[in-house]
């Protein structure tokens, strides 16, 4: 049976405000321990931005630590419900080019559901990326 997206995203994803600076989001993904937040602008959702974003981006393109991130982050979102398969999220991964999806439930994001995520959940155990995405933090 298919596991749930809910099963194995993770929870209570972190986000950042679009005139945060870039400093500031590099800052909140180390402390969090996470490569990519969410970046609010108001009461909406603008988009992702993950820490090679801040770097390809934002410091590549002469874009200083005290500029807002808002510009950076990839605005192009696409969604998984909480309630879909691995097979769905890789789908919607493949379709769209992108290595993250926020997981929404009821509205709400809840979650955000990576790659390695989808690596680490059973369906290729042996892969180099599940193996890697289950081992501990280099950090």
């Amino acid at each position: 049976m298919d596991k749930k997206i809910r099963d194995i995203m993770t929870p209570d994803p972190v986000g950042v405000y679009y005139d945060q600076t870039l400093a500031e989001t590099a800052r909140v993904m180390r402390d969090a321990g996470v490569g990519a937040v969410l970046v609010v602008n108001g009461d909406s959702l603008s988009g992702v931005v993950t820490d090679r974003d801040l770097v390809v981006r934002g410091l590549a393109e002469g874009a200083g630590p005290d500029s807002p991130v808002g510009p950076v982050c990839s605005a192009k979102l696409v969604g998984v419900d909480a309630d879909a398969g691995v097979a769905e999220a890789q789908r919607l991964m493949g379709e769209n080019a992108v290595r993250r999806l926020p997981v929404i439930d009821d509205g709400q994001i809840v979650g955000i559901v990576s790659m390695g995520d989808l690596a680490a959940s059973g369906t290729e155990d042996h892969s180099p990326l599940a193996e890697v995405s289950k081992a501990e933090p280099n950090t």
